[in-house]
């Protein structure tokens, strides 16, 4: 495909094109009409609907009115018919005074659509104006002696008319000495002059009447008359002359009034009364007369009112001076007003909008302007402008009309209300401006949801709390106003524990409070995680979240719970042992205590509320370990009581008390004597107590010793079986150890009761004793037990196999052994808690078994220590056997 050739001028074609066209809409924008003066009020004057493009019922529709600015509206539009009629009596030459042309502007509105249409109506002059002398009559002096052909001037009419209608001659009534010749001016003005056809003779006539008639052209013709009085009088042969034909000044229009403008100067070379030359303005019309002053002896022009430019710029005055006998001479003074920057710009809001949303896109117009200035030149050129931080914009349109646009998107949060100021400042010197202030308010949207302070709250509640009690408080704001800032709350559903979470809180939705519907524990519930809404109410709604988390605070409400030694059920009390060669810091037993509270109310402290014997023990502080505060004497007591107080640190403190029974003993069987020896108690709730006890020990001392003679009467039928009581020298090694009954096998029976009866009051040979339950970490290991072969030893057996040597041994030896145990013995079941005795049963009258019952025996290490070897009484019927065993189980086995 070929290119298409190069054309040079298209680029000038289409730029011709594009002006032609703007210059046709700009054409299509105005208006023109013709209408004469004078028409009555109402008159037609054109078809604005028809040149609008519109219907006459669409002028009230789209809201079509007139704008125009200044004088008193001379047209009105007729919704009815859509055209332009007058509103008032049009008098062209008050408008426009002699101006050729006689235009009047006016715009009009179109208020949908903001556009402006310019209308001109031309004003076309009738003849309503006859001409007019201004005085009725003029006295003219003619020396007598005047030639023939002398000219005198005669006074000039004035028709403020126009062209045809205007002045068009003057005519002179028939006389027998004057004749009328009428000259034209450069400016085409005519002047009348009356000329002398032939000599007067003033005593024949002195005085001739005269009438000048001066005639418009107009359709009918008009015409004014006035009266020349022509008076002889002697020779005056010079008429006045001025230095001038023509005078030229120009002033400010704010020259001051009283100001003089020029002095106009005439001469007249007569003598006397002939040469005194006055002045007279010629032709003076009101505003002339108005505006200027002409001292009739001096010449003086002085300004007698407020020239004003915007008026008329331009004043052409006639100046006659004249002689005493009546020889006149004009001139004409040129007075040009200069224009003066004193007038400030004038701003007219056309259309106006108050209101307006944030969400509003740029270019949105808001107001619509028209500014004027009266001054000309630079002193009437206008620039608008608007503050420069606004986010607004202006735009000129149509003549001197200016738009005020959004320049971008608004935000009511940020501000809520603009006072937008308009300056309209001309370009003269010094420049005047005016300020039009707009207001605009900027309606709100919902496009800000609430807003927390924080990220996330924390609330403290302390546990105990009353129902409906105030927990916390949460406030959102909402930059939005009216109800799109209302905020009101709620709570995320949840569930703690299984029940749902709104049983536990409760959120005020309208002041954000959070209320607890339940006491809270510590101990069951220790924190809440809520998330909390707040929700505006404008629509859509908009909503934000936040997190809250609420902790329980401890109180001190649970008292310590000692956990041993354990308080019976049956109301007794543990024993624990301390031997009598305990050193002072032996670890007699220890309390253990815990509390459910926390932190500061946890903390535990231990002392000694009360002893039976003061300064022989004490209680650690912190660890709650009962030990001896010195060494045991021969005279303390082989029982002693002790109240141990466990409390907490929390405000007020909570305290529990747990009392220990210290037995002080070398030895188990000692602790069987020495604690049946003790007197019973002589509190009177003590003997019902111990009644209580007997029984509850007496049955559970029968059932326990069937079973011990059951058990031991089937370990007798074994041995008999195998034959071992027929080798009196046979060892109770030989016998297996599956055959006996260890402490587990009634370790369970024997937990469940802890007494201390005296079965005889007087007897000291024959006692029960039950021990407080046991502890994991009091009784002896498995393994020891396994080791150790655990076998009951039924009174029958005592007998056969104790013999007197067995006695003997015991009374002999028995001082000095308690002595030496007293010394080194270390007991185990103490330093490891509460020691715990089964119940054993010595019978009345029986020798004390101590060597047998002796708790130091070889093969296991008790205490922290290992036991004297051949502490012990002899095995019966077998030689240096020694005794082991656990005073804590009172269980013993020999070994060969």
């Amino acid at each position: 495909m070929a290119a298409s050739p190069y054309c040079p001028d298209c680029s000038r074609l289409i730029g011709i094109c594009v002006l032609l066209g703007a210059l046709w809409e700009i054409r299509a924008e105005h208006i023109l009409y013709s209408v004469p003066e004078e028409l009555e009020n109402g008159s037609f004057v054109g078809n604005i609907a028809k040149d609008l493009g519109l219907e006459p019922r669409e002028l009230a529709e789209r809201g079509v009115r007139i704008v125009s600015r200044g004088r008193t509206q001379l047209f009105a539009l007729n919704p009815r018919s859509g055209s332009l009629v007058t509103a008032g009596r049009i008098d062209r030459e008050e408008l426009c005074d002699r101006s050729p042309k006689c235009v009047v502007n006016l715009e009009i509105l179109l208020e949908d659509k903001v556009k402006i249409f310019g209308v001109e109506v031309e004003i076309i002059d009738v003849n309503d104006n006859a001409p007019n002398f201004g005085a009725e009559q003029r006295e003219i002096k003619v020396a007598e002696s005047e030639n023939p052909g002398t000219r005198f001037p005669l006074p000039e009419a004035f028709d403020p008319d126009i062209g045809i209608n205007s002045l068009q001659g003057y005519q002179l009534s028939s006389n027998g000495h004057f004749s009328l010749d009428v000259q034209s001016g450069a400016d085409g003005i005519k002047y009348p002059e009356l000329v002398l056809e032939r000599a007067l003779d003033r005593e024949e006539e002195a005085v001739h009447h005269l009438v000048l008639t001066a005639f418009d052209g107009g359709d009918p013709v008009h015409s004014g008359t006035a009266r020349i009085h022509v008076t002889l009088v002697d020779t005056n042969d010079n008429a006045p002359v001025f230095t001038q034909p023509e005078y030229h000044v120009s002033v400010q229009e704010n020259v001051p009034v009283g100001s003089r403008l020029l002095t106009v100067k005439a001469t007249d070379t007569d003598e006397g009364a002939n040469g005194e030359v006055t002045y007279s303005f010629r032709k003076v019309r009101a505003k002339i007369s108005q505006l200027f002053q002409l001292n009739s002896l001096t010449g003086d022009i002085t300004v007698l009112g407020d020239l004003d430019y915007e008026d008329s710029g331009f004043y052409d005055i006639d100046v006659e001076a004249h002689d005493g006998p009546g020889l006149r001479a004009r001139s004409k003074i040129l007075v040009t007003i200069l224009d003066v920057n004193d007038n400030a710009p004038e701003v007219t809001v056309t259309s106006l909008t108050s209101s307006i949303q944030e969400t509003s896109s740029p270019g949105t117009v808001i107001a619509l302007f028209h500014v004027h200035d009266s001054d000309s030149g630079e002193n009437g050129l206008v620039t608008c402008s608007i503050p420069d931080n606004l986010p607004f914009t202006l735009e000129k349109t149509f003549g001197n009309y200016h738009r005020l646009l959004t320049h971008r998107a608004l935000d009511r949060e940020e501000v809520s209300e603009y006072n937008i100021t308009v300056i309209a400042t001309d370009h003269g010197t010094p420049p005047l401006s005016t300020e039009t202030h707009i207001s605009l308010n900027v309606a709100d949207v919902n496009d800000n949801p609430p807003a927390f302070p924080q990220a996330s709250y924390l609330a403290y509640i302390p546990e105990n709390n009353p129902r409906g009690a105030s927990i916390f408080s949460v406030t959102a704001h909402d930059p939005d106003s009216n109800e799109n800032s209302m905020v009101t709350y709620s709570l995320a559903e949840d569930k703690l524990q299984g029940a749902p979470l709104s049983s536990y809180v409760s959120i005020n939705s309208d002041t954000g409070v959070l209320y607890a519907l339940r006491s809270f524990d510590y101990e069951q519930v220790r924190d809440l995680q809520l998330l909390v809404t707040a929700s505006d109410s404008g629509d859509p709604p908009l909503s934000s979240n936040v997190s809250l988390s609420i902790f329980v605070l401890d109180q001190n409400d649970n008292t310590p719970e000692i956990l041993y030694p354990a308080v019976p059920t049956d109301g007794s009390t543990g024993v624990e042992l301390a031997p009598r060669s305990a050193e002072p810091g032996y670890l007699v037993t220890k309390v253990v205590a815990v509390d459910r509270d926390s932190g500061q109310n946890a903390w535990l402290s231990y002392r000694l509320l009360k002893a039976s014997e003061p300064g022989l023990f004490a209680v650690g502080l912190h660890t709650g370990e009962v030990r001896t505060a010195r060494a045991l004497l021969d005279r303390d007591a082989l029982k002693q009581s002790l109240v141990v107080a466990v409390q907490d640190h929390g405000q007020p403190p909570l305290s529990a008390t747990v009392t220990l029974t210290v037995a002080v003993a070398d030895s188990i069987p000692d602790v069987l004597t020495d604690l049946g020896s003790l007197k019973p108690s002589a509190d009177p709730n003590d003997s019902s107590l111990t009644l209580y006890l007997v029984v509850a020990v007496a049955a559970v001392s029968c059932v326990f010793l069937a079973f011990i003679i059951g058990l031991v009467a089937l370990r007798l039928r074994r041995w008999h079986m195998s034959h071992l009581l027929q080798a009196s020298g046979s060892r109770l090694a030989s016998v297996p150890a599956s055959h006996f009954v260890g402490v587990d096998g009634v370790r369970a029976f024997l937990q469940t009761y802890s007494h201390e009866v005296s079965l005889t009051a007087d007897s000291r040979g024959s006692h029960v004793i039950f021990p407080q339950p046991n502890y994991a970490d009091t009784l002896i290991s498995q393994e020891s037990c396994e080791k150790s072969g655990p076998l009951l030893i039924s009174q029958d057996l005592l007998e056969r196999k104790g013999e007197p040597s067995l006695q003997q041994e015991q009374s002999s030896s028995g001082g000095r052994q308690d002595e030496a145990e007293r010394r080194e013995e270390r007991p185990s079941a103490v330093a490891a808690g509460t020691v715990a005795l089964p119940a054993v049963f010595v019978p009345r009258g029986s020798p004390r078994p101590n060597s047998l019952l002796n708790s130091r025996g070889a093969g296991q290490e008790l205490g922290g220590r290992k036991p004297r070897q051949g502490s012990g009484a002899q095995c019966p019927g077998l030689a240096g056997p020694e005794v082991a065993g656990y005073r804590g189980e009172g269980i013993f086995h020999c070994k060969p």
